[in-house]
């Protein structure tokens, strides 16, 4: 097969992609916008519409800034099948973004490629089953595993889940640059110990040391550059 057919097989792929993830996502709006309304009219609870819309408004003007930064940084490290199934099924921060970054290292496929949609598609769709079949498994042994995970013993280690993921994932690309990586992470240490009320922040506060990072790469590429060298 020559590169011009792989290509146009690729182009007939995203456009096919692109069609379904938007027909899926339109359905998958009006079904969370309207699941509410429907229980509302079926049990005769209807909500003041004009309050919950000032509410509304109120945390979406919050978190406009980090959903706007989410897309346009997780878009390219997904691809569009990736992205679609992402942020349909949620949970991008703590499952999907580090299942698709895992996948792709292993192959070793690049951002930006085909190799790497299709990897990113396949391994967040595999991660979705993946959750339903563990949130099934976990309904049903809820109540006779109940006693065991309510043990004191266990507490700590539920709280630190996600930051041992990430702690994890981050030192495998923080040792290959550890001279950028190292800046951010102190800035936000130090920002988030001295404002504790920033932790409900988190998304928000990607845009800042994301822009720290690049800043500082930006700096040692000058500097690398003014001298003939590498970084």
């Amino acid at each position: 097969m020559t590169s011009e057919e792989k290509n146009s097989m690729f182009e007939k792929y995203e456009a096919g992609t692109h069609r379904l993830g938007m027909i899926l996502s339109s359905v998958t709006l009006v079904l969370l916008l309207s699941a509410p309304f429907l229980m509302g009219a079926v049990l005769g609870t209807m909500p003041d519409l004009g309050a919950a819309g000032k509410a509304f408004l109120a945390i979406g003007l919050v978190y406009l800034v980090s959903c706007i930064a989410e897309y346009l940084i997780y878009v390219p490290i997904l691809g569009s099948g990736g992205s679609y199934l992402a942020f349909i099924t949620g949970n991008l921060i703590n499952m999907k973004i580090p299942c698709a970054m895992n996948a792709r290292d292993i192959v070793g496929a690049k951002t930006g490629t085909p190799e790497n949609e299709i990897i990113a598609t396949l391994s967040i769709a595999t991660s979705s089953l993946v959750t339903i079949v563990v949130l099934a498994l976990g309904v049903l042994l809820l109540i006779p595993l109940q006693p065991i995970l309510q043990q004191p013993a266990l507490q700590p280690a539920f709280d630190y889940v996600v930051p041992a993921l990430f702690g994890a994932m981050a030192y495998k690309y923080y040792r290959k640059h550890m001279h950028i990586a190292v800046w951010p992470l102190l800035v936000m240490s130090v920002l988030f110990m001295l404002v504790p009320s920033l932790e409900s922040a988190t998304s928000f506060m990607i845009i800042p040391s994301g822009a720290l990072a690049i800043g500082i790469a930006y700096l040692y590429y000058r500097r690398g550059k003014k001298k003939g060298g590498p970084l």
